[in-house]
């Protein structure tokens, strides 16, 4: 039960944090990708920001013995670069560049209901669920 307060506390603090950013505002971020044009540079803060406090955490997690709250680490496993990752790394750039969002500030955004988040959150999660159709785990 513990865990799951935890999780919720660090979703609603992450979900502050993207409304408090404006990475939630998809002109903000497509500002920020319109690099040849009224480039918006405030959320390169917000990324070297976001790296620093991961970095700085990951190098105290990997000191621990184990967790504080949970039973287990739940680290990425290492892979090598490969096609599906370049290519959905590449999908993921174009629909964050196409609709100013991602995954993350969609998700806070939708609590708006304002129509264009709400198509976009559709069309994620139909993504997601032909993406796990296609290439089960």
């Amino acid at each position: 039960m513990r865990e799951i307060f935890v999780a919720l506390f660090c979703g609603f603090l992450f979900g502050v944090g993207l409304l408090l950013s404006g990475m939630t505002l998809p002109q903000k971020v497509i500002g920020f990708l319109d690099v040849f044009g009224a480039w918006d540079p405030t959320l390169v803060f917000v990324m070297v920001g976001a790296i620093g406090v991961n970095g700085l955490a990951y190098v105290f997690i990997r000191r621990r013995q184990g967790p504080v709250v949970a039973s287990t680490f739940h680290l990425p496993p290492k892979r090598p670069v490969d096609g599906k990752l370049l290519c959905g790394a590449a999908l993921f750039g174009v629909g964050w560049a196409l609709a100013g969002y991602c995954p993350g500030p969609a998700l806070v955004s939708l609590a708006s209901l304002q129509g264009d988040v709400t198509v976009f959150v559709i069309f994620m999660a139909a993504g997601i669920w032909v993406h796990n159709r296609l290439f089960p785990i």
